[in-house]
This record gives structure tokens, C-alpha cells and sequence, in this order.
């Protein structure tokens, strides 16, 4: 582009112009790393991947094909320690940080998200930690991943909200998905959801009661009323340290599903 052109322009062209070019090699880098993170995800042992978004056809490293339902803690974790999910999990670090807390328990982090679960594949490999894995998949797939009872806990720190009511039923903790979790969840498994959002926080506990879910713990404030400030529960994701939604408080409900619940 000549400098003649440029001195034509008007002061703000001037400025998108720049910003135009500014935009497009900073998202040409981050293209690059989140190509190279992709490569490497494929070369981590602790990553399984599925290329199907329909169906549950997950790879290894090694680019073979596995299926591990109703088998993941005698085959992945060789032990027959309980399961722990952490869905939607972006880069892992409630997944990371469980991990690191009970060694003797099993932890999966599930995201569609290739160069944020890098993050949490490459901590893990880094400091040793042969109790937690991770899956690239829709969360949609996990009964055809998990078998029955398979699952003791489901972590969903931090969810989409999907504030438009017409996308009420792609939130992780609408009926849709609760019935997902049924099918994958012990008798008495637990379900956490730690949330920004009065919608999704509202949302929830609307479902439980209509669901006639059992409410164990409800915090509008957990920060403020969780007695353990050293537990888990005071993990925060890059998300919640950016506050990027601008939350005063921070909500944490734990419930069991209705199919579950002790009559």
C-alpha cells in the first residue's frame, strides 16, 4: 500500500487501516500456536480425541481407535478408583487441581476445545500426574463414552449460559443434559455447578425442583459462605480470575438427580 494512499486517507482510516493490519497478524500468531498446540495434543498420551461430533469414535496418541466404556479406570487409569468428570473444562483446572488433591481418584476433563485442553494435558505430563486424563468431545456424547455407573461425580465449572431462551436446553444443566448424566452417573453421584450467571444459577434450580432433584448445598455466595477456604471449591478457571462477565458473587449448587435419589 503506497504512502501517497495512506496520506489521503482520513485520520480514522488511517486507524483501521492499522488495526485492520495490526488484527490480522495478531490473529495469524494465535492461528499458529493454536495449530501447534493441536499438532502436540495429538502426540500426548493423556489426550484422547474424537474427529466424529455425531459419534463416539475416539483416538489415542498413536491414532488408533479406542474404546474404553465401562472400562476407563481398568484400562486407562489400570486401578478401580471412583471417576471424576470435569465437563465443558476448558483448560482444565478444576481437572489439574483435583488431580493434584486426591490422588486416589480418577479425573477426566471434557472439552471440544483443542488448544485450551493443552494447557491442562501438558500440566498434568509436567508434574506426573497419572491420575486425570483428558477427551476432546462434544459433551452431548458422553453416555456412548461412559458406560451405566461408571461416573462418580460431574464437575460444570463455569458453563455457557446460553442467555437466549430459545438455546435454554444446550445449558449443561437442563433436563436435556441431566438425562445425559443419569445414564453415566452411580446411584448417589453428585453433580457441582459453580457459576457466574443468576440466569444459569436461577435456571438450575428451577430444574432441580421440577425435576424433584435433590438440593444438597445451595451458596448465592460461595466465597462468602463455604466454610473451607482451602478445599476445592476455591479453585478459580482463567475465566473467573479474568471476571470477564463482571459477577459480584459467584454460585455453587450441588444436587443429585431425581432417577438417583433415595425414595
Amino acid at each position: 500500500m503506497s504512502a501517497f494512499f495512506l496520506k489521503k486517507c482520513s485520520f480514522s482510516a488511517k486507524n483501521y487501516l492499522f488495526l485492520f493490519f495490526l488484527a490480522e497478524y495478531f490473529f495469524g500468531k494465535m492461528s499458529k500456536r493454536k495449530q501447534k498446540k493441536l499438532a502436540d495434543l495429538q502426540q500426548m498420551p493423556n489426550v484422547f480425541q474424537n474427529f466424529n461430533w455425531e459419534a463416539a469414535e475416539l483416538q489415542n496418541y498413536k491414532g488408533e481407535k479406542v474404546h474404553f466404556q465401562g472400562n476407563w479406570s481398568e484400562k486407562v487409569f489400570k486401578n478401580n478408583a471412583p471417576i471424576v468428570l470435569e465437563l465443558g473444562c476448558g483448560y482444565g483446572e478444576y481437572t489439574m487441581a483435583m488431580a493434584q488433591q486426591f490422588p486416589e481418584v480418577n479425573f477426566i476433563g471434557i472439552d471440544i476445545k483443542g488448544p485450551r485442553l493443552w494447557t491442562g494435558a501438558k500440566y498434568l505430563l509436567d508434574n506426573q500426574l497419572d491420575n486425570a486424563v483428558f477427551i476432546r468431545s462434544n459433551v452431548e456424547l458422553v453416555p456412548q463414552i461412559f458406560a451405566p455407573n461408571e461416573i462418580s461425580e460431574i464437575w460444570i465449572p463455569f458453563p455457557d449460559p446460553y442467555s437466549r431462551k430459545s438455546k435454554s436446553q444446550k445449558r449443561l444443566t437442563s433436563e436435556r443434559f441431566l438425562k445425559y448424566y443419569e445414564q453415566i452417573l452411580i446411584p448417589d453421584g453428585l453433580l457441582h455447578l459453580k457459576t457466574d450467571s443468576d440466569l444459569l444459577y436461577e435456571f438450575t434450580l428451577k430444574t432441580i425442583d421440577a425435576l424433584n432433584c435433590r438440593l444438597l448445598i445451595n451458596y448465592k455466595d460461595v466465597y462468602k459462605e463455604h466454610p473451607n477456604k482451602n478445599d476445592v471449591l476455591n479453585v478459580k478457571t482463567r475465566y473467573e480470575q479474568l471476571n470477564l462477565s463482571g459477577a459480584d458473587s459467584i454460585k455453587y449448587v450441588r444436587f443429585q438427580l431425581w432417577g438417583k435419589v433415595d425414595s
